[in-house]
């Protein structure tokens, strides 16, 4: 905790800031934009997004206040602006956000950077039948691996209330995936 608070410092001190600043992107450009990712399904919709990521996150490092980790926090900001930009892309479409993912998963394996097979397009699928909760939390979990703990941080919902969330998003994508 005492070397986050250095970095802090580091990134808040105008003469190490630019240093600082390339290591925080260095060391989390590549597990935020796979969230992102998860998200915005589209490679070049997650790089916009990425990006005005990186740009909220050096305006308001200010307002940090430590009652989280940094990375938690981070992954708070990328999580908003992932779904403040599909909302807006909706908008912007005049389209359903539902008709919008239907959209982006139609497109989905004509995206040179989405490696996945016939299943991968299929779990995608159900997935995009989930609440927006329910999907965030089992991206989370199931795609990057984070635990409960860091789960809650960033979405600032309980343990317990995310395991139920997980439970219930693994029993309707295995319904979904037998049933097709």
């Amino acid at each position: 905790m005492q070397e986050e608070q250095e970095f802090i410092n580091q990134l808040l001190n105008p003469k190490t800031q630019n240093q600082a600043f390339q290591r925080l992107l260095l060391e989390y450009q590549k597990p935020l934009y796979n969230h992102i990712r998860t998200i915005v399904l589209n490679h070049d919709d997650t790089d916009d997004v990425l990006q005005n990521c990186f740009i909220k996150i050096f305006q308001h490092l200010k307002s940090f206040k430590g009652d989280s980790k940094l990375f938690s926090w981070m992954y708070r900001i990328a999580t908003n602006e992932a779904l403040t930009f599909l909302k807006q892309k909706a908008r912007a479409n005049n389209i359903s956000s539902e008709a919008l993912q239907n959209k982006t998963l139609d497109n989905l394996e004509a995206d040179v950077f989405f490696d996945g097979n016939e299943m991968q397009l299929k779990l995608q699928r159900a997935i995009a039948l989930l609440p927006e909760k329910q999907q965030l939390v089992f991206k989370m979990k199931y795609f990057q691996e984070l635990k409960y703990e860091e789960i809650s941080e960033i979405l600032g919902t309980t343990v317990g209330g995310l395991k139920a969330s997980y439970h219930l998003a693994v029993k309707k994508i295995e319904a979904f995936v037998s049933s097709t």
